[in-house]
């Protein structure tokens, strides 16, 4: 008897990871109208293309110019919200005229992406914690 309750244990854990993991899967397009950074490069504006690496390890995304000029590799950690997102949307950090790329959101998910800060980021943080142009904005995505 405690030999299938704990293969019942194991089973329903299975599942729920593998449940978050396939959760945290994210593929995206959005248009986005300024120059901005992600981790520590710069990106011009354009399209891009924002997606999972693979199904298993979803915390390392893809981020794609359209254009193929632009492109890397960035790691994420998983963001919650008790609420779910209103659509899909890429948010940005604005501080004075600098944006950086910090949440991924999909449409009804309570789960999303967040990008770490780099030290860049978080100097600018600190000089425009008092300023009223530091600011989240969020550009509307597709899915793909």
């Amino acid at each position: 008897m405690k030999r299938q309750a704990f293969s019942l244990i194991s089973l329903l854990s299975l599942l729920l990871v593998a449940g978050s993991a396939i959760g945290q899967t994210v593929h995206v397009r959005a248009n986005v109208p300024f120059n901005f950074t992600a981790g520590d490069k710069s990106f011009p504006a354009g399209t891009y293309d924002v997606g999972s690496i693979d199904n298993v390890n979803s915390k390392l995304l893809r981020l794609q110019a359209r254009d193929g000029n632009s492109g890397m590799m960035v790691g994420s950690n998983a963001a919650q919200n008790l609420k779910p997102a209103d659509k899909t949307k890429l948010v940005f950090n604005r501080y004075g005229n600098r944006y950086f790329l910090s949440e991924i959101w999909v449409n009804g998910a309570t789960r999303g992406h967040q990008l770490l800060k780099t030290s860049r980021e978080k100097e600018l943080a600190k000089d425009f914690a008092q300023d009223l142009t530091q600011r989240r904005v969020e550009i509307v995505a597709s899915l793909q």
